[in-house]
């Protein structure tokens, strides 16, 4: 009656490998992401302060959940593809257009796909909030209130669904990502040990990070 090796332990997704929880939210003319902090190799954590969400430009940033090796190799490509985009078009990347690249890359490799899941927010021409989540082929879910990603989408979603509120300031809407992040990470024993929070507004970038449970 024993109970067999291979069904006493929980076969882990490789996307929850090592560990993630991110957050983009709208605001009124204004748009946040957020990010948990920790690195770990399944329930071992290495550090906590990893670097999950990167800059695009001063109205654009993107945030990746997932494989932290594949998150690293993506973004160098996407550097690149964006570099080449400033020198033949000499302007920034609009949004939709930088996610329908995300989206394209992903997709080229959909038969051994990069095992991350993309967070997307910023701010068009019109000063007009835009976020959206991909998959790991690059299915894009286009939202007006708020996407998640990582190893407990189901207690992010709760909390974002209890707090967010439309037509935030950005004071409001640094509250309200910050209280989702952390209390949807207090359940997730892959994710949390601090987190960051980034709110871009026409004027730029605000940058916090937050104190959370170490445990």
């Amino acid at each position: 009656w024993g109970v067999t090796e291979e069904h006493s332990q929980h076969d882990m997704s490789i996307l929850e490998y090592n560990g993630s929880a991110i957050i983009a939210m709208v605001g009124k003319n204004c748009v946040g992401i957020a990010s948990d902090r920790r690195f770990g190799v399944q329930h071992t954590t290495l550090s906590c302060n990893q670097q999950k969400i990167f800059r695009i430009n001063d109205k654009l940033m993107i945030g990746y959940s997932g494989l932290v090796t594949d998150m690293l190799t993506l973004q160098e490509r996407f550097q690149f593809r964006l570099n080449l985009y400033k020198l033949r078009e000499d302007r920034d990347i609009k949004p939709a257009t930088f996610a329908h690249l995300v989206s394209t890359v992903l997709y080229e490799k959909r038969f051994g796909p990069y095992f991350v899941e993309p967070v997307i927010a910023g701010l068009d021409d019109k000063n007009k909030p835009f976020i959206t989540a991909m998959d790991l082929i690059g299915a894009a879910a286009n939202a007006d209130d708020f996407v998640v990603a990582g190893t407990n989408v189901e207690a992010l979603y709760g909390v974002c669904e209890s707090f967010y509120r439309p037509d935030m300031e950005p004071d409001q809407l640094f509250e309200t990502l910050s209280q989702c992040l952390l209390s949807g990470v207090d359940r997730d024993a892959l994710a949390g040990w601090g987190g960051i929070v980034h709110i871009i507004t026409p004027e730029g970038i605000t940058t916090k990070t937050l104190k959370g449970r170490m445990d």
